[in-house]
């Protein structure tokens, strides 16, 4: 191919040698100049998932990373993958291939960029390490379009090992700081591929139930004037002469919207707590997917809605992402995700009743902790075989101001939290909707009512009854797969010790 570069120092520090002079082969390989868009050829690059026994024969070009390469006589065995899928390739000495081509293709550096021309040919045998079992590239060409370093951080094939497997062949895996401090590496593995197209099949499937159901999305400021929860637990932030706060949650514009008549509303984005928590669930910056809805009569009709939305997730995940969720099964095997329908709910005195029962001491308006949460999720799997549940009724004491109090008990609020395999990932509550209750509730916080005007203004015209939620996309996706930590479901973590990359 004309154009191949001459000097090859340019993308690595262990330099490959140009093409002899006298190679019948120079011309089918090297290493490219810089693509900076000097050209639109018309080459058509194939996807390695299309590369199937029904197109045995065909010539194709393929874009990929050197995954592995061995070199083996007079021929080159390299595992080609793009993304979570994989090829098997061979270049050999022949009439297309020079033993200086072999050695070229066997000396690549992994991770490496190229584009193969080749035959697709069957092969008699399953090839049992790659995506495409049953065909595998016949090189003709071989080109490099972006020359990985030498030494690489982490070995892709160490940080898809199972744990159980490393500990009991001793043989490497790689720990969380290290992935997550060399990302951009570790999220090639097939098993971070899988886990971030089933999170974004979350949001997928959240964003298509609530617009096929009327629902309107909308996108609310991230810099407010005051703490949207009342806590403290807020990013204070320079806003020119004065300070601003990053949102806890969408909460107080979701209900503003509602006042304004959009009756159903959703949105998808960052959120922000200043919580100093290093465990396993928690993120100083999450997607928060949040609900909001004017209801006729009963703030269930709310709870039915969300839970019905979370019900066709966890059906189409199943049915559009089953692939993926095998794939990262193979490293972290999980039980698989189960659920009824309709979803069960129980009120908070009868969870209270279980884990009490169970041995747990607890106040009637105690708030749950992690391992209570953790228990009560093992309780109701045992007695009800499913992962997922609806808690309804809780202490209004835990609530946030503009829960809204139950009139039939004073004790208690209209606000529910929902449950996978035992954590909590939404938390949601009838609002108040009227000015002087609301007003009453934020003085009893300590809120400070002139930072949080307008928002008890939009009340004063007229607003419908209304509840809503606010669930964790990091946490439903964590637990869904079963994996151990949050960390392994947000792309780039934010936490107490964490700010980059």
């Amino acid at each position: 191919m004309p154009g191949v570069r001459k000097n090859q120092e340019r993308n690595s520090d262990r330099p490959m040698e140009p093409p002899p002079a006298d190679d019948y082969a120079k011309e089918r390989y090297g290493i490219l100049p810089m693509i900076q868009s000097q050209e639109k050829p018309d080459r058509v690059l194939v996807r390695i998932k299309d590369l199937t026994g029904e197109k045995a024969d065909e010539t194709v070009w393929v874009r990929g990373r050197i995954h592995t390469s061995r070199a083996k006589g007079k021929q080159c065995f390299l595992v080609i993958r793009q993304q979570q899928f994989n090829i098997q390739a061979l270049v050999a000495v022949g009439d297309h291939a020079s033993k200086q081509m072999v050695k070229f293709a066997a000396n690549i550096n992994k991770e490496s960029i190229v584009d193969i021309e080749g035959i697709i040919r069957k092969v008699p045998n399953k090839i049992g390490s790659c995506t495409q079992q049953d065909v595998e590239l016949h090189i003709q060409r071989i080109y490099v379009i972006s020359l990985a370093e030498p030494r690489l951080p982490l070995q892709l094939d160490d940080a898809i090992r199972p744990e159980v497997e490393g500990e009991e062949e001793g043989r490497a895996t790689v720990n969380q700081d290290t992935r997550l401090d060399n990302r951009v590496i570790d999220l090639r593995t097939s098993t971070s591929q899988a886990v971030f197209r089933v999170q974004s099949g979350v949001c997928q499937l959240f964003r298509e139930t609530l617009i096929h159901n009327g629902f309107v999305e909308i996108q609310t400021p991230k810099i407010i004037s005051a703490a949207s929860e009342g806590g403290a637990n807020v990013f204070t932030v320079s806003y020119f002469k004065s300070s601003a706060y990053l949102a806890q949650s969408p909460q107080l514009y979701k209900q503003m919207c509602i006042c304004a008549d959009f009756d159903k509303v959703f949105c998808i984005g960052p959120v922000f707590r200043a919580e100093d928590s290093n465990t396993h669930r928690h993120l100083t910056e999450f997607v928060g997917l949040d609900i909001e809805m004017a209801f006729n009569y009963h703030y269930h009709e709310v709870v039915d809605e969300i839970a019905d939305t979370l019900v066709q997730i966890f059906k189409g995940l199943q049915e559009r992402f089953q692939t993926e969720i095998q794939t990262v099964c193979k490293q972290f095997p999980c039980e698989p995700f189960k659920f009824l329908e309709p979803t069960l709910r129980l009120e908070y005195r009868e969870g209270l009743a279980m884990l009490r029962e169970a041995g747990v001491e607890m106040g009637d308006e105690d708030d749950l902790s992690t391992p209570s949460e953790k228990l009560l999720g093992r309780l109701v799997k045992e007695k009800y075989d499913t992962d997922f549940y609806i808690l309804d009724k809780y202490p209004l004491a835990v609530r946030p101001f503009y829960t809204m109090p139950d009139p039939a008990n004073s004790i208690t609020s209209n606000s529910y939290d929902m449950f996978m395999r035992g954590e909590e990932i939404l938390s949601g509550a009838q609002r108040i909707h009227d000015p002087e209750l609301l007003t009453e509730r934020a003085l009893h916080h300590g809120i400070d009512l002139e930072k949080i005007k307008a928002y008890i203004d939009s009340f004063r015209f007229g607003a419908p009854p209304h509840a809503g939620g606010g669930i964790g996309l990091e946490r439903v996706t964590m637990l869904y797969l079963g994996l151990s930590n949050v960390r392994q479901t947000s792309m780039f973590p934010r936490d107490p010790k964490r700010l980059t990359p």
